[in-house]
């Protein structure tokens, strides 16, 4: 459970979507930081080579 006042214009809510409203951490980090969490994507990263 989080609690944020509203400081400024209005927070994007995401869809319920089967009565479930689902971010993940980052989403819900940029919502409650005031930000359009819309705009968080995960970053696809490539394994380091072995150093051999």
């Amino acid at each position: 459970m989080a609690y944020k006042r509203l400081e400024e214009s209005g927070f994007v809510w995401p869809p319920v979507t089967d009565g479930v409203m689902s971010l993940n951490r980052a989403q819900f980090e940029a919502l409650f930081a005031g930000l359009d969490w819309r705009r968080v994507k995960a970053l696809e990263a490539r394994r380091p080579a072995v150093a051999e």
